[in-house]
């Protein structure tokens, strides 16, 4: 049990370590935004965050409500 448990604890700080490569290494070095509207390989898709989209279309909803007043 208790073998399990350095492994894995092991496993966690070796995994930290890689994360904190960047971070620590580069100079200005710090962690990539893993959010879609920051990718600028998806905003040349046209894709989406949903919460941008779910945005967009309420707006539409509301102007074509304004708009039939």
């Amino acid at each position: 049990m208790i073998e399990t448990l350095l492994i894995s604890a092991l496993i966690i700080a070796i995994a930290m370590v890689f994360f904190l490569v960047r971070v620590l290494l580069v100079k200005g070095g710090e962690f990539k935004s893993q959010h879609i509207h920051d990718s600028k390989a998806m905003r040349e898709r046209g894709i989406n965050c949903v919460l941008d989209q779910d945005r967009e279309m309420r707006n539409k909803i509301n102007n074509k409500r304004t708009n039939n007043k």
